[in-house]
C-alpha cells in the first residue's frame, strides 16, 4: 500500500487530473473505497459529478497558483488531459507544479504508436520528453487505441452506412477499464517510488474493422458491412457528418495507422500488472450492443 510522503499525513493523498474522462472515471471508482485521500483536479468544479469521498480542487491553467494549491500535499498524481491544442502546455504545467509541490510519483496516461506527426501522438511525445527532464519518479502508460472508439460507428451501423479508410489492417484495441486497472496498480505501488517506467498496454489480440463488423453481425442477427473508402472519401464523409476539421483529421489519421497495422502489437502487460486478462473487443461489443441498434 502506498505510504504518505508527508510526515504529518495519516492517509496517502492521490491527485487525479482527468477524473471525469474515460480512464479517470474508472480509476476514481476503483480507488474510492481505498484508505486514501482522493482529490480530483477540475476546471469545472460546479459541474463535475464524482463519487462521495472525492475532494475537488479547481484549477485554472491561466493561473499557475491554482495548480500549486491543488497539488499541495499530494503523494501521487495521475495525469490525463482531453485531446486539445492546449494539451502539451497544460500537462507540462501540471508536471512542473507536481515537482514543485514535492509529489513523489506521476502516472501519466500517454498513447502507444510509432513516432508520428498525428495529433495527439506527437503531443504525448513532447510531454514525455519533458517528463524525462525533471527529477521525479514516473510511470508512463502507453495504451493502444481505446475500444470505445467503436461507439462512434453506432449510428452508422444502425443506418447501414458504416465505413472508413482502415482497409483490412489490424489494430489491438484496449478497454479503458484495463487501462484504469493498470493505473491503479501503478499509483498504489510503494515498492518503486522513484522508478521511471513505461508500460505498453493492449487488448488480447489485434482485429480488423471487417472482423469487428462480423462480430457486430453475430450480436445483431443481421449482416453488418464495413465499407472500404479512400482517405479523401472518408474525410468528406466525416466533415459532412458535422465534425470539425481537427476531429476529422484525427480520425482519418487513426484510420491510416489501422490500415498500416501500425498498432497491431500484443503485450501481456495488462495481465502481468493487474493479474487478469485484458478484456476483449467481442466482450465490449456484447456489453454495448445497444449503441449499434436503431
Amino acid at each position: 500500500m502506498l505510504k504518505p510522503s508527508q510526515p504529518n499525513a495519516s492517509r496517502p493523498r492521490i491527485a487525479v487530473a482527468g477524473a471525469t474522462g474515460r480512464v479517470g472515471s474508472a480509476l476514481i471508482a476503483s480507488l474510492v473505497s481505498e484508505p486514501l485521500d482522493l482529490v480530483a483536479l477540475t476546471r469545472k468544479p460546479d459541474t463535475e459529478r464524482l463519487p462521495a469521498g472525492v475532494s475537488l480542487a479547481a484549477v485554472d491553467f491561466d493561473a499557475p497558483a491554482t495548480l500549486d494549491d491543488a497539488l499541495r500535499g499530494a503523494d501521487r498524481l495521475f495525469l490525463a488531459h482531453g485531446t486539445s491544442p492546449r494539451q502539451v502546455a497544460n500537462e507540462i504545467a501540471l508536471i512542473d507544479a507536481a515537482v514543485a509541490a514535492g509529489v513523489g510519483q506521476i502516472v501519466k496516461l500517454s498513447t502507444m504508436g510509432p513516432p508520428s506527426r498525428l495529433h495527439p501522438m506527437d503531443w504525448h511525445m513532447q510531454i514525455e520528453a519533458h517528463l524525462a527532464t525533471v527529477d521525479i519518479g514516473y510511470t508512463v502508460l502507453r495504451p493502444s487505441t481505446f475500444v470505445d472508439i467503436l461507439a462512434r460507428a453506432g449510428a452508422q451501423v444502425a443506418d447501414d452506412t458504416w465505413g472508413g479508410a482502415a482497409g483490412d489492417g489490424v489494430v489491438n484495441l484496449i478497454d479503458t477499464r484495463d487501462v484504469a486497472d493498470a493505473a491503479r496498480v501503478a499509483l498504489l505501488d510503494d515498492a518503486h517510488p522513484t522508478s521511471q517506467r513505461v508500460y505498453h498496454l493492449t487488448g488480447p489480440r489485434a482485429v480488423s474493422m471487417p472482423e469487428v463488423a462480423k462480430e457486430i453481425s453475430k450480436l445483431l442477427g443481421r449482416t453488418v458491412t464495413y465499407r472500404q473508402r479512400s482517405p479523401a472519401e472518408q474525410r468528406e464523409k466525416l466533415l459532412a457528418s458535422g465534425l470539425n476539421e481537427f476531429v476529422a483529421d484525427l480520425l482519418l489519421g487513426l484510420d491510416r495507422l489501422f490500415y498500416q497495422s501500425a498498432m497491431a502489437e500484443t503485450t501481456t502487460t495488462v495481465r502481468e500488472l493487474t493479474g487478469h486478462e485484458p478484456r476483449s473487443v467481442a466482450g465490449w461489443l456484447s456489453e454495448n450492443i445497444s449503441k449499434f441498434q436503431k
